[in-house]
């Protein structure tokens, strides 16, 4: 049986009358990326804190490891890398990273080692003795991920990890990822972008306004809520093909960008029917695929449009 590295169970947090988590309840299995999954203002920031015990839950418990105690009792065993970046910006990028392993209990010599290994995998070499504030804010944010997992951490807390970073960063940092999650690393990810989680996730939680929506494996979650879907191209001219998606009695749902769509067939509706009617429609197709739902459709279906829109003060309380 896998065990379980971090349970939360019906946590909650309030500030001043908000509820930013309402009961929330995780599992989280050894060796998986676990994504955490919310709009912003979610509550995704506050249940890491309540996990990392930088905020006390008002109700509820959190066990790290199978064991009673908080992230603080752990920090051996975790590395957190939060969504407010956290460097020292006149150290020069090697010594910071050394002295925070130091404070991980890490020695001067091991970190050292560590370090140089890390900065020459992510491409980091060359500006180890630069300042921290000469660096860009991507390089800023691949040493402060180097700072996390220095200590070698059993299970990793990255908060928003990808915010920022270009394509060719943030894919050097899911390679990463899940070369870690390959060594037998548990990782808690928290994101919006549902794209990073689809590529990355094992298992995932969706939340908004503090309350869990769905969670389970992603496979699990897109059996469950998939409903039947139809991928489309158009290769330039798209007809009338608006027309055909409007279309109740074939297409219950369509989310439409361009030279794109990711059609949710009507009950009775079949896919060659689509097909058809797409064509008299005078559009032409690079491509008409029966397929699995996309995350982020799923995503958008459980969270709904009033997600858009959070309020004032879940903004201020929870950026994630």
């Amino acid at each position: 049986m896998n065990t379980a590295i971090l349970a939360a169970d019906h946590i909650v947090k309030r500030f001043a009358g908000h509820t930013a988590v309402d009961g929330l309840t995780l599992t989280v299995p050894k060796g998986v990326i676990y994504g955490l999954l919310g709009p912003n203002g979610a509550g995704k920031t506050t249940t890491i804190r309540m996990i990392m015990n930088i905020y006390v839950p008002d109700s509820g418990s959190v066990r790290l490891f199978g064991e009673d105690g908080t992230g603080r009792d752990h920090s051996a065993r975790i590395g957190y890398l939060p969504e407010e970046r956290g460097l020292y910006p006149k150290m020069r990028v090697l010594d910071v990273l050394v002295f925070l392993a130091e404070m991980r209990g890490v020695s001067r010599r091991v970190a050292r080692a560590r370090a140089g290994e890390w900065l020459e995998r992510l491409g980091l070499s060359d500006w180890r003795a630069q300042k921290v504030n000469a660096l860009s804010k991507g390089m800023q944010q691949k040493v402060q991920f180097i700072s996390t997992v220095l200590h070698d951490p059993d299970l990793l807390v990255m908060d928003e990890a990808f915010a920022g970073l270009d394509p060719v960063n943030s894919q050097v940092l899911k390679d990463t990822v899940l070369d870690l999650r390959g060594r037998g690393k548990t990782i808690l990810l928290s994101t919006h972008i549902m794209e990073q989680a689809e590529k990355l996730c094992d298992s995932v939680c969706i939340i908004a306004r503090g309350r869990k929506l769905v969670d389970g494996t992603l496979a699990d979650v897109k059996r469950t809520h998939g409903g039947r879907h139809v991928i489309v191209n158009f290769d330039g001219a798209r007809g009338d093909a608006d027309r055909v998606f409007a279309d109740r009695r074939l297409v219950s749902k369509a989310d439409v960008s361009g030279q794109y769509a990711e059609l949710e067939l009507a009950a009775s509706a079949d896919a060659q029917e689509i097909l058809q009617a797409l064509v008299r429609s005078g559009a032409r197709l690079a491509r008409f695929e029966l397929a699995e739902p996309s995350l982020n459709k799923i995503f958008i279906d459980l969270v709904g449009p009033e997600a858009a829109t959070p309020t004032a003060r879940s903004e201020a309380v929870d950026g994630g």
